[in-house]
């Protein structure tokens, strides 16, 4: 039997089941394209002139890498020209980029982070590109790009499509259109990716965490409680010792939980409050919140469900908690009055 390619596998979500629309099919195989670009400029590295500073900051305020500006151009120059969008929203672009009047504009929206977890492109660490679909509301105002910010505003409950890659020892397209969770990986020689894992399903309850301990002084008393819970171990009143695993790179962290369950954690702290949290919930929390769930996981602040909230701010941030349902909704009810 033939292989199933991310091209068969959108043409028959389209063809045989009706799940996506035609221009989504096609959105996102470009989308695909443009993490296998990304993919072969990881794999330079030095070689490729592109580790290191881009003397320059994004919106946040934080130092962008070279791949950050990189992965970005990538994203852009690959999506603006299909017909498949209206605008984009990038974590690294203070506002929403407009498809140009020479293009013909489609009927969806995407937001991404080029490149999650850049802290660890100098030290040859997975790092990955995380993406998002949504359905650009009837009459938007697309005119300007502050005008378009408005379009973006959706709950993470609207997305049609999210995903993300991972470019580790091998690159991996992970994908839901609304049907499950499904795995890709990129077969350099053919240069596509190919189906390799089906209906993935997080287990409900877990043994291991993913959280920065540095953290710890920071954090919430119900937070602390849990974590020492865990760190009791089979002395404890859960009865099993429990591992701590973190990357600090949402991506592999997130691809960790996908693979074999777990808990990962960015919790609201003293030194985020004023913020609102650490990660951004249009790039980072909505589309893993979504997969997850998809995954049969769970996705919370720690007090409300991800993809209820309604964004105020194209570059909001939230707290984020989210793996093995019955974890997180450990969390949940310790958050609880």
């Amino acid at each position: 039997m033939s292989q199933r390619t991310l091209a068969r596998y959108l043409t028959e979500e389209q063809r045989h089941k009706g799940i996506i629309t035609n221009d989504l099919k096609l959105l996102l195989e470009v989308v695909a394209r443009a993490c296998q670009a990304i993919s072969v400029a990881v794999g330079k590295g030095a070689l490729g002139g592109v580790l290191g500073e881009a003397g320059s900051d994004n919106i946040q305020g934080e130092a962008q890498k070279k791949l950050d500006v990189l992965s970005n151009e990538i994203l852009l120059e690959a999506n603006e020209w299909g017909g498949h969008l209206a605008a984009m929203a990038s974590e690294e672009m203070d506002l929403p980029h407009l498809v140009p009047h020479r293009f013909p504009k489609g009927e969806y929206l995407l937001t991404f982070d080029p490149l999650d977890g850049s802290s660890n492109i100098d030290v040859n660490v997975s790092i990955g590109t995380i993406f998002s679909v949504l359905k650009c509301p009837d009459g938007a105002d697309l005119n300007t790009p502050q005008a378009a910010e408005q379009a973006f505003l959706q709950p993470g409950s609207a997305q049609v499509a999210a995903g993300y890659a991972v470019y580790g020892p091998t690159t991996l397209l992970v994908l839901s259109v609304g049907d499950g969770v499904v795995v890709f990986t990129l077969d350099r020689e053919q240069g596509q990716f190919v189906l390799t894992r089906e209906n993935v399903r997080i287990p409900a309850e877990t043994n291991e965490f993913a959280i920065n301990m540095a953290n710890r002084r920071f954090w919430e008393a119900p937070l602390r409680d849990y974590v020492d819970e865990m760190q009791a171990g089979k002395s404890g009143s859960l009865g099993k010792d429990y591992n701590m695993r973190w990357v600090a790179s949402m991506v592999a962290d997130v691809h960790r939980i996908m693979t074999r369950g777990g808990i990962f954690m960015y919790p609201l702290d003293e030194k985020l409050r004023a913020k609102g949290g650490k990660l951004r919930l249009l790039y980072e929390a909505n589309p893993m919140a979504f997969l997850v769930e998809q995954a049969g996981g769970a996705a919370s602040t720690g007090r409300q469900r991800i993809l209820d909230i309604v964004p105020e701010r194209l570059h909001q941030r939230v707290p984020v908690i989210l793996g093995s349902r019955q974890e997180v909704e450990r969390v949940v009810a310790c958050h609880s009055p």
